[in-house]
């Protein structure tokens, strides 16, 4: 059977304790996305046409890469390189472990870093493991698609800085070309503009126009552009449109994804906050 990347003998089906959960996102990059409970099973040895960012959330993965013995476990980011066999199993006494999987196109970083993610396949960076967790909530909570560009962009530099130095150089920040996204940005604030197009726009990398914008104004490109949404909503939530369709006025995906970053704006939930606005009796 074909268990999202990996193709698992017909006569070692997976043990009932396993789950497994795959899908392939609209997101230009990504291949899959992979999360996984593994408990007493192993995975013969393969490799795939992708590059697999993997991190463990419980538990302890011992795997061979390229005749080479690894493990993943804790903090750390794996990083295993397209085309290059290795295996998977529960470390010994981890009991087995729980995982998420990115699988990103070959494109999507150098082919040159292939040596390198072998000779280092494990990164011990918080930076690109909390950018990695982000990423994954935009995915699983339908978030806004230019906060899963940004996350995505972000660990993609990340990982570059780690494995080699990228070929083009990196260069400063442009205080105005971070002031031309601020105003495509602000052109479109319930429907932005995406990253990718953008970049296309300005004639600017991905990660340029993000650390030129966070450099010029001290937030990022998608914590700008959400902070600029809730604003329109709690003018419409005053003016006493329904918070379920303030919320796709507003450019959010549904209430709930309002209800989040509401509450982290205001510290009141969409419904506390129309509630409120009456104006206090005078005394």
């Amino acid at each position: 059977m074909r268990c999202g990347l990996y193709i698992v003998d017909v006569d070692e089906p997976l043990p009932d304790r396993c789950r497994v959960h795959a899908w392939r996102p609209s997101i230009d990059g990504v291949s899959e996305v992979f999360h996984a409970r593994i408990v007493d099973y192993g995975y013969p040895p393969h490799s795939h046409d992708t590059w697999t960012l993997l991190i463990v959330d419980n538990g302890a993965i011992s795997y061979d890469l390229d005749k080479r013995h690894c493990a993943a476990f804790g903090q750390t980011v794996a990083i295993l390189p397209p085309g290059v066999t290795h295996d998977g199993k529960p470390a010994p006494g981890a009991g087995g472990f729980t995982k998420r999987v990115l699988y990103l196109e070959a494109t999507f970083l150098p082919e040159a870093l292939i040596g390198a993610a072998v000779d280092q396949t494990n990164i011990d960076d918080p930076v690109l493991r909390r950018e990695l967790v982000s990423f994954h909530h935009h995915l699983v909570d339908a978030d806004d698609p230019i906060g899963a560009e940004t996350s995505l962009t972000l660990i993609a530099d990340r990982v570059i800085r780690h494995l080699g130095t990228d070929p083009n150089g990196v260069p400063e920040p442009e205080t105005g070309i971070a002031h031309q996204l601020r105003a495509l940005l602000d052109a479109g604030t319930t429907s932005p503009i995406t990253l990718t197009d953008a970049a296309s726009l300005l004639d600017r990398s991905k990660p340029h126009l993000i650390r030129s914008f966070t450099e010029s104004f001290g937030i990022a490109p998608h914590a700008y552009i959400i902070a600029k949404r809730v604003e329109v909503a709690r003018k419409l939530l005053l003016e006493g449109m329904p918070t379920s369709e303030a919320a796709v006025t507003a450019g959010f995906y549904d209430q709930s994804h309002l209800t989040r970053h509401f509450k982290r704006h205001t510290s009141l939930a969409p419904a506390q906050y129309a509630a409120s606005g009456r104006r206090p009796s005078p005394g």
